[in-house]
């Protein structure tokens, strides 16, 4: 069950409207980020259980991002919320390991279908090993 979300987003209006498509914000533990790094840094101590992650990104940004969390953790969901959906960079970032592409300004319904399905693969996964 999804309980962690961390947002990485260089912009606090694109951080604070993404919050608010997160319905029932209080049953998440909420954590942001203002670029790449810090997005990886909080990563590792928050261990979250799906990220939003923005492309475009002062420090380190959002492909190189994606690149070290999925070293880190290959099952990790991560999902680009992002203006830049030309095809090429839509490609990349699902061969880095992207879980989904949603463009942004998100919608409700998007951020919701989309916690919905990446809870259903979490537990999925908490099936999978508890089998083992």
């Amino acid at each position: 069950m999804i309980k962690k979300i961390l947002i990485v987003d260089d912009s606090p209006v694109a951080r604070k409207m993404l919050k608010k498509c997160i319905l029932d914000q209080d049953q998440y533990e909420i954590v942001e980020a203002i670029d790449g790094q810090e997005g990886v840094d909080k990563f590792k101590e928050f261990s979250p259980d799906i990220v939003f992650l923005d492309l475009t990104m002062p420090v380190l940004d959002g492909y190189d991002a994606l690149k070290q969390i999925k070293i880190l953790d290959k099952d990790a969901i991560v999902i680009i919320l992002t203006a830049d959906i030309q095809p090429k960079s839509i490609s990349t970032v699902m061969e880095y390991g992207a879980y989904t592409v949603i463009k942004k300004p998100a919608k409700v319904q998007s951020i919701k279908d989309i916690i919905q399905k990446a809870d259903n693969k979490l537990k999925g996964i908490a099936r999978a090993t508890d089998e083992y």
